[in-house]
């Protein structure tokens, strides 16, 4: 059986994970009549079902004596441990606390995944009804699972990490999302030159996914170039595993054209990813392209 938590080098279990919290009225529309200064302990509360052995309790009181207090009415996920459990799937254990002083019962729920900057890592709808009655002003300790298929990277890190309430997909703010090769090479500048550029864009229309061109340069070698942003207007983080393009110069006239295939290529939800798409000199039709003015698209969405 795979272990409940990481020890450190006295042998003592350590929260890996940060905390993240959420406002009951916003999740639950549920409100308690504390005083807003009022900070609030939680008691640890095992599933009815779980059977822990007298270890594991002592580790779980352990851990959860170390959480701070909360505020009234919040509802928060304190990271316990991140671990890979299968060939394809990882084990994020965390408590789901509740500063309200009545029992609560959670329904379905859209988790995301957070390294210790904030970037996304995975997201996940959980049923989190099998969690149980939830009492007052405590603490519950649970298992989230997530395949590879939730996640936009298995690169994961072991500490710094955190669960989040995920309150309205639709209302977040569309966002910049860098691979992790351009997070490694991109100057600071550039980074925030996107980031602003992305923020001030009008959105892709809910659903939608479309491609914006960034910049087209002919390399001495012969090749072409072409830097887009990969912009995800739905819900969901997409996969392209594929995308045949065509680049039209400013008279209009289809100057390259070929399809490239993509490795792991995920643009998560509500997101712009930026890639740049290289044509050989084989693909390039003409030799002289204006860049002035261009276009790039795939074929059947010119």
């Amino acid at each position: 059986m795979l272990p409940f938590f990481n020890k450190n080098k006295d042998n003592k279990p350590k929260l890996e994970g940060k905390e993240s919290a959420v406002s009951t009225e916003e999740l639950l529309n549920e409100t308690s009549e504390e005083s807003a200064d009022e900070s609030i302990s939680t008691a640890l509360s095992i599933h009815p079902a779980w059977n822990v052995a007298k270890e594991d309790q002592y580790a779980f009181q352990f851990l959860n004596m170390e959480l701070e207090d909360l505020k009234p009415n919040q509802l928060s996920l304190s990271g316990i441990s991140l671990m890979q459990v299968e060939e394809d799937q990882f084990r994020a254990s965390a408590f789901i606390r509740s500063s309200l002083d009545k029992a609560i019962q959670l329904q379905e729920v859209t988790l995301v995944l957070l390294d210790e900057k904030d970037q996304v890592l995975g997201r996940k709808a959980f049923d989190l009804s099998e969690v149980g009655e939830i009492p007052a002003r405590s603490s519950r300790p649970w298992h989230f699972f997530f395949t590879t298929k939730d996640l936009f990277t298995t690169d994961l890190p072991a500490s710094g990490w955190k669960l989040a309430f995920q309150l309205n997909p639709s209302a977040r703010k569309h966002s910049l999302e860098l691979a992790d090769s351009w997070k490694k090479s991109l100057a600071k500048e550039s980074k925030q030159k996107l980031e602003e550029m992305v923020e001030n864009l009008e959105p892709p229309k809910k659903g939608e996914v479309n491609f914006m061109g960034l910049q087209a340069k002919k390399q001495e070698t012969g090749d072409l170039h072409i830097t887009m942003l990969v912009r995800n207007g739905s819900e969901k983080t997409i996969n392209l595993e594929q995308i045949p393009l065509n680049v039209e110069d400013a008279t209009g006239e289809v100057v390259a054209t070929g399809g490239f295939k993509l490795e792991d290529f995920k643009v998560s939800a509500n997101t712009s990813k930026p890639w740049t798409f290289i044509f050989p000199k084989s693909m390039v039709k003409k030799d002289t392209p204006d860049l002035s003015k261009w276009k790039a698209y795939p074929p059947n969405q010119k």
